[in-house]
């Protein structure tokens, strides 16, 4: 490990230790902002942090929105202003509560047992089997790690304390921006837009080191009701309705060959995440994702397909869909505006990280700050494994990820 390297680690790891026990798992079914306690204790310890630093310029609102600005350095006043962003919450497939994070300061290479039966194997994981020698943290088996997205908070604060203490490095002002429910699909309901002066903006959400992201999914949320008749399942012949079977069998349309695990790359897909209900009333989540507006159009008209004919199967019932957008591809936008990734990529070059530049298989709260008007490319944080109990972080990768925080404020400059 380079000195550089060294030093960022020390920058980001006991931080990214001490996040993961926050519990910040959001609630996709509260609609308020945040969706959960957990969030709100982070976000006071980070603006609590943060003054410690000396950074004075901070915000924190009625909805858990942090925004804080380090004050550009003398004669840089004019400099454009940039932010770094990441969120808050972690997701709720996985269990945040608890978190017991393992560090291994140098892994041996060898599987690694988990509580429950479960194996992080590095013979069917290529990028664990790379860490041998290196230092990994990973969860224990009961609980998801958290690295989505703390370790994307622990590299922008490591990146912050480092330009604290460097005041010879010359910079623009600098706004680090923590947001609530990412994991929700919310969007940004709330967003303080016109707090921030930044010109450019980059999420540090993404995986394995030079993940470099401009494009994502078109995102849309479809709440699929089910509206049946109950009688008496002894004299129900003829005059009963199964809003529950009506759900099921909705539920058995959605194509198998066009879902999340059927999927990659540019492929979109419709994913069911919640199912409930009974004789009268039942309800139906649906995820619809494409990169291509016209072929999540084309799912959202075969949703509609889908109800009318169970309503053909079932006389009486009635389904019902409401959609709503969470996020838009955010690639043509970024395009309109060069330096964001000129600059961005002129900063893997002089860290020497290789780019792998790919489409996000999923949003960040990056699409929807590009949607209002500010260009956000999402970068690596050194996480593998989101959402599961077989998550990890490369120490390394997510020192990576902080200098690479510092390196862009310099180009900026």
């Amino acid at each position: 490990m380079n000195s550089l390297v060294k030093e960022f680690s020390d920058l980001t790891l006991e931080r990214f230790l001490r996040y993961v026990r926050y519990w910040t798992s959001s609630d996709r079914s509260i609609e308020k902002t945040p969706s959960s306690e957990g969030q709100w204790e982070l976000a006071k310890a980070l603006m609590d942090e943060l003054k410690a630093l000396g950074i004075n310029d901070i915000t924190l609102t009625d909805n858990c929105y942090l925004v804080a600005r380090i004050p550009a350095s003398a004669g840089k006043e004019d400099s454009p202003v940039i932010g770094f962003l990441a969120h808050l919450d972690t997701s709720s497939d996985v269990s945040g509560k608890d978190v017991k994070p393992v560090l291994i300061e140098s892994y041996d290479g060898r599987p690694i047992n988990l509580n429950g039966g479960m194996v992080l194997d590095p013979s069917v994981d290529s990028g664990l089997a790379s860490h041998k020698g290196k230092a990994i943290v990973h969860c224990d088996g009961t609980t998801l790690l958290g690295a989505d997205d703390k370790a994307g908070i622990a590299a922008i604060m490591g990146a912050a304390e480092y330009l604290v203490n460097h005041p010879e490095i010359k910079r623009g002002a600098v706004e680090i921006i923590f947001t609530p429910d990412e994991e929700t699909g919310k969007g940004l309901p709330h967003f303080p837009l016109s707090l921030l002066k930044s010109k450019a903006c980059y999420t540090l959400d993404g995986g394995q080191l030079g993940e470099l992201e401009i494009e994502c999914f078109n995102a849309w949320g479809v709440n699929v009701e089910f509206t049946g008749k109950s009688m008496h399942l002894g004299t129900s012949r003829g005059t009963m309705v199964n809003a529950a079977l009506m759900a099921a069998v909705y539920a058995g349309m959605l194509p198998r060959s066009e879902s999340p695990e059927s999927t990659d790359g540019y492929y979109g897909y419709y994913c069911p995440l919640e199912i409930q209900g009974d004789i009268e009333k039942a309800k139906l989540d649906v995820f619809i994702r494409d990169f291509k507006k016209d072929g999540a159009e084309r799912r959202l008209a075969a949703l509609e397909s889908f109800g009318k004919a169970v309503e053909a199967q079932f006389p009486g019932g009635k389904v019902t869909l409401n959609a709503k957008i969470h996020y838009l591809n955010m690639k043509e936008k970024i395009l309109l505006k060069p330096q964001v990734l000129e600059k961005l990529r002129e900063a893997y070059v002089n860290l020497e990280i290789e780019i792998h530049e790919m489409p996000v298989r999923g949003g960040t709260d990056g699409a929807c700050l590009t949607e209002m008007g500010i260009p956000t490319p999402n970068v690596f944080t050194g996480g593998r494994n989101y959402h599961s109990r077989l998550e990890w972080l490369s120490v390394e990768e997510m020192a990576a990820a902080s200098s690479l925080v510092v390196e862009l404020v310099k180009l900026w400059a």
